[in-house]
Formats: C-alpha cells, structure tokens, sequence
C-alpha cells in the first residue's frame, strides 16, 4: 500500500501552490463575464478525465456552482454529442473531432476553453485534437484558453490566456485544474449577482 498521508500531502502541497494564477484566474473570469455579457458562449473540450472535467465546468456554467439565484452561463461541452462524435470518428478518425465541432459551434467573440494535462505533442499524437481546434478556433476569431500541465505542449503557445500546472503527474494537473475551475465558478457565482 502506499503512504496515504504522503499521498495528501503531496496533493496539498500541489493544490497549496496554486495562488501564483491568481492574475490568470481573474483574466479568465473576466473574459468569461465578458463573454456572457456579450451573449457569446463558451465551448470545452478536453481528452479523457479532463474531457470529464470539461462536462464538470459545463455543468457547473450551465446549471450551478453555490449560488442558485445566478443565471445560466452558455457553455457546450463539444465532447457530450454521442451521435456526433462516433459519425465524425468512424468516418474521418478522432484528430479533427473537436475541429469540426468548432465549425459547427463556434462563431466571432466565442470563447474555445480547453482542459489537457499535456497540451498536445506531435510526437505521441496525445491531445492534438485539441491543438487542431485550438488552430480552428484562431480562423474564426475565438478566444481560446487553456488548462494544460507539464511543459504545456503546443496549447501555450496558440492559446491566448493559459494556466500551466508545472507538474509531471497526471492527477495532480488533474486536481489542480478542478481547483482552478472551481475557482472561476466563485468568480462568476460572486460577479453575477452584483
């Protein structure tokens, strides 16, 4: 078994770290509001668990986070259309997925959120789906911000705001990217009731 109290540690310490975004996390909420303000909307996207965490922050932007009484944030989650995706991928493969569903979704002043622990590597293929949107969403004048970790991959340097997680562990850019989102929902939970 592993050392359970190391194990939270480690992740306290991680979670603990995460102030320094502090600029970045506000620059997102603004962008947000601003977006909403202006009647645009936001698509997420992201590759396994953090495709998950995408439905997460889509639900939390469309339903709720703490405060019931705010209203509803316009947000897709390009990944949660089942006909979509499987008509796309066994005709065409998944690299262009999230592309298309950008073509489809995305129009002047939208925003395209993504959420990678990678950021996208030519050399292993991983997350490129994302940079391929990343690129689409520049034709047709998104914004386009990124979660990632690691080195931040090819993301950083198409996004127009990114917060990288400065670690080599999965679950823990994982965990830090539901903190960081969590805490943009508080923004925006404070934000929209002013």
């Amino acid at each position: 078994m592993i050392d359970i109290k190391s194990y939270f540690k480690t992740s306290s310490l991680n979670i603990g770290k995460l102030h320094i975004f502090e600029d970045k996390i506000i620059e997102i909420s603004k962008e947000i509001l601003n977006m909403k303000k202006a009647n645009k909307k936001l698509l997420v996207a992201g590759n396994g668990g953090s495709c998950s965490d995408a439905e997460h922050f889509v639900g939390e932007l469309q339903c709720t986070y703490k405060d019931r009484s705010r209203g509803s944030v316009s947000a897709i989650s390009l990944a949660s259309l089942p006909a979509a995706l499987t008509a796309w991928c066994n005709d065409f493969g998944f690299l262009t997925f999230f592309k298309r569903q950008v073509q489809a979704h995305g129009k002047d002043g939208d925003i395209l959120f993504l959420i990678s622990t990678g950021g996208g590597e030519e050399k292993s293929g991983a997350s490129m789906s994302l940079v391929e949107a990343a690129k689409e969403a520049k034709k047709k004048n998104l914004k386009v911000i990124s979660l990632i970790g690691k080195t931040g991959g090819l993301l950083k340097d198409i996004s127009d705001i990114s917060i990288i997680v400065d670690s080599n562990i999965t679950s823990f850019i994982q965990e830090a990217h539901i903190a960081i989102l969590h805490c943009i929902c508080e923004n925006l939970d404070n934000e929209l009731n002013k």
